[in-house]
């Protein structure tokens, strides 16, 4: 062998390992089309990926409903943040002439205090709305299987990440909706100050709480509607989250049939075993034939018998009936042990269709059956319902 020859089969082992460590790489780098999914996910599938972690999701959704719920949060307790923060001003600066405020205790624990006091109550509310918006996008779910790490997740397709990443529709839309937020709220906060420009200027010339109340007016009107547009905005977002997901859930063809096979049983052995079954039914059923009182026939396609007991039975029910080979042998059975064939084409096409075995005959048919029993019964020296002997 060549060194020529040696090398190229190098390359070759190379190109090879590199197509395998690519084949393993995790699918959620690439869109749906690109590995052949274009199947609609089953049920089996949402429900496997739910239990797994991935749910459709939009963080934009969590955080609005966040901020909305602080900021309302902020507008309800804004008097009692505003005393203790005076409060706190006023303790720390009394202090700070009177002792040294880098070694006494007494100023780290009053620092704590003041510390809960002003945050607890608006991290409770965020931790609740927080917990909110995530129950109300994907129901009360827990998992650790998103945080077990998967080294498939950071070998990805660069070429492809970068074309997701960059110029795919989710990158398009991402930088539409960041650019819009930005666009919307800036034209909110614009309106705001133009609406109120006047009182701003006479400021200028007011008292302090005045202005400061003012303002604290203006700032908290602008997050509130920052809020609610935000959250108006999300829905949106979430929606096309949901769209993503479905998408990254799609399947192929392959995978659409072995499922259906895992979970609805292989079509093949499933036709074998409807088969056997019907086998088994019709041998059973055509045990039955020799006890009828008269067998209904098409002549050729449909059969049905019929047994009748006044004594036992409300009307004449239906113990074996068949079409075609099946209708052939109940015939046969029947003429063998001497069960009167009477030819009836609408009777017996009707029975076969809508009366199941072991059950009696509907009303409607009590007078063309009681009718054919009557001429059976005449020929055999029998009373209708009657038995031999």
């Amino acid at each position: 062998m060549t060194r020529q020859d040696t090398l190229a089969q190098d390359l070759r082992l190379e190109a090879d390992e590199l197509t395998a460590v690519l084949a393993a790489v995790h699918l959620q780098w690439f869109a749906a089309e690109d590995e052949g999914r274009t199947e609609e996910p089953t049920e089996h599938k949402i429900r496997k990926a739910r239990e797994e972690g991935k749910v459709a999701k939009s963080q934009d959704v969590s955080s609005s409903i966040v901020l909305l719920f602080t900021v309302v949060a902020l507008l309800l307790l804004a008097r009692y943040l505003f005393s203790n923060s005076l409060e706190m001003l006023s303790y720390f600066l009394r202090r700070s002439t009177e002792v040294d405020v880098t070694t006494d205790a007494t100023i780290m624990n009053a620092f704590y205090s003041y510390f809960i006091r002003l945050t607890l109550p608006i991290g409770m509310v965020a931790f609740a709305a927080a917990i909110l918006g995530n129950v109300v996008q994907v129901g009360f779910l827990f998992t650790t299987k998103t945080i077990t790490p998967d080294l498939n997740r950071i070998a990805p397709r660069f070429g492809k990440f970068f074309q997701r990443a960059l110029m795919s529709s989710e990158a398009l839309f991402n930088l539409g909706k960041s650019l819009g937020k930005v666009v919307l709220i800036v034209a909110l906060g614009i309106v705001n100050v133009a609406f109120r420009i006047n009182e701003i200027v006479a400021t200028l010339h007011a008292p302090f709480l005045y202005s400061f109340s003012l303002v604290a007016r203006i700032a908290f009107a602008m997050l509130l509607q920052s809020a609610i547009l935000l959250l108006v905005l999300s829905v949106f977002d979430y929606l096309f989250q949901r769209k993503q997901h479905l998408e990254s859930l799609k399947m192929t063809r392959q995978e659409v049939k072995e499922e259906r096979r895992t979970f609805e049983g292989d079509p093949l052995i499933k036709g074998r075993m409807r088969q056997r079954m019907n086998e088994l039914l019709s041998r059973n059923m055509l045990q039955n034939v020799p006890r009828a009182d008269v067998v209904v026939t098409n002549p050729t396609h449909f059969a049905v018998a019929m047994e009748y007991d006044r004594l036992t039975m409300e009307a004449p029910t239906v113990i074996a009936k068949g079409q075609d080979n099946i209708a052939f042998r109940i015939r046969e059975i029947a003429e063998e042990a001497g069960v009167p064939v009477v030819e009836n084409k609408p009777l017996a096409r009707a029975l076969h269709a809508e009366v199941e075995i072991g059950d009696t005959i509907p009303e409607q048919f009590y007078e063309a059956v009681v009718i054919v029993l009557k001429q059976v019964y005449q020929m055999a020296g029998r009373v209708v319902g009657g038995r031999n002997g």
